[in-house]
């Protein structure tokens, strides 16, 4: 009698590189430009915070601190364009420089919109013309800093 013989093959339970394999390096996730959202976004902000302005004076809202006429409805437009392209630079700034850029943008403008609202508190405002203004300040941010951090990248 004869005896076969069968051979096996085993299948190793973990592959060996023949070559160390680098690892894998973090991709960049590339700059999205900023300057055409955040213009959309302000002006949608100017609009909108102006348009709730005219409506909270029509409404009553004064605006005056008491000492002087009080805030011009065209003022808030103004202002509100200003501050939300100095975002817009913000922005961009961090797109080129922090490591983190969304999450540096939402804290910073987080922290300055808490900032913001100390002249509404402080400068002598009634109480409906602080709400209303403390509003006003929330509504901008709300429409801006979306938009922006939506075109940051997450890591630089």
């Amino acid at each position: 009698m004869s005896t076969t013989q069968v051979r096996t093959r085993t299948t190793p339970t973990h592959a060996t590189p023949t070559r160390p394999v680098p690892s894998t390096p973090i991709v960049a996730v590339p700059r999205r430009p900023v300057w055409r959202h955040g213009l959309v976004a302000a002006v949608a902000a100017s609009v909108t915070t102006t348009a709730l302005a005219a409506l909270a004076s029509a409404d009553g809202v004064s605006f005056s601190n008491g000492t002087d006429a009080g805030i011009p409805i065209l003022g808030f437009a103004q202002l509100t364009m200003l501050f939300s392209m100095v975002g817009v630079g913000l922005a961009a700034l961090l797109a080129r420089r922090a490591g983190r850029p969304r999450r540096t943008f939402v804290r910073t403008t987080l922290a300055l919109t808490a900032v913001s609202f100390v002249p509404d508190l402080t400068f002598g405002f009634d109480r409906p013309s602080a709400v209303t203004l403390v509003t006003l300040h929330t509504v901008a941010a709300t429409i801006v800093v979306p938009t922006l951090a939506a075109r940051l990248a997450r890591v630089r």
